[in-house]
């Protein structure tokens, strides 16, 4: 039976994501949704893209845009060193990208320019790396960024009481647009958590594989979850975000 799995922010932890489509028995059947952020980090950034370009060919893939995408991609056309993008993993991926020629360039940047934002799937399940803040829903955005960088929608989920109807005049408009919602970009870390986080119907994959937390892949049906080592276990001399 075809399977619909999620896959977490990986920021250059192509040895996590192995692992973990590994642990998940991942077939040719099952559909991998990628939520976003496959660079800085770790010293996989590079890899981590290539191994995504021809996994694509192999399997059924919808590969999302994330920030850091985003934010590579600005330097693969413009080459220009935003110091709050190096602050936050850049640096790791230049480095990742030292030895690359022009031409692999070309083809990384191709590949970001046409990733897509968001999905919608037949069950009207929204997969996004962050969110949206249009009360109509990620296509009324007046800017595409909003979807990859905004985190007022997990924010709005963790604050709504869980007791409160769907009926209520209260209840926020956003989260009634979707069955389900799957985010990454806001580490549950920063929670105190290691596994993902539901708030709602908003659900957080983002279980901190740039820091110290293990990278997941969740079944979007059964909500089985797999995880890897904890990312900096598998890249013991290199620090990551940390």
């Amino acid at each position: 039976m075809s399977r619909t799995l999620v896959i977490g922010d990986i920021h250059g932890a192509l040895k996590a994501l192995k692992e973990v489509l590994k642990k998940a028995q991942v077939t040719k059947d099952d559909k991998l949704i990628f939520l976003g952020d496959y660079v800085d980090g770790w010293s996989d950034s590079a890899k981590t893209l290539d191994y995504l370009i021809t996994l694509q060919k192999s399997h059924h893939c919808m590969i999302l845009k994330g920030n850091h995408d985003a934010l590579l991609l600005h330097w693969l056309i413009h080459q220009e060193q935003n110091e709050k993008w190096l602050m936050h993993g850049g640096r790791s991926t230049l480095q990742a990208y030292k030895n690359i020629n022009k031409t692999h360039k070309t083809i990384h940047q191709k590949f970001i320019e046409n990733l897509p934002t968001y999905h919608v799937d037949d069950q009207n399940r929204l997969f996004v790396h962050a969110g949206f803040a249009n009360m109509h829903g990620p296509d009324y955005e007046y800017y595409e960024n909003t979807v990859y960088w905004d985190r007022t929608l997990w924010e709005m989920a963790l604050a709504t009481d869980k007791k409160l109807s769907q009926n209520d005049v209260t209840y926020p408009k956003r989260l009634k647009l979707f069955k389900e919602i799957y985010i990454g970009h806001t580490p549950v870390n920063r929670y105190g958590k290691d596994i993902p986080m539901q708030a709602q119907n908003v659900i957080n994959l983002d279980t901190a594989a740039a820091y110290k937390g293990p990278l997941t892949i969740l079944d979007v049906d059964s909500k089985k979850y797999w995880q890897s080592t904890p990312v900096h276990k598998l890249y013991p001399d290199e620090n990551g975000r940390n």
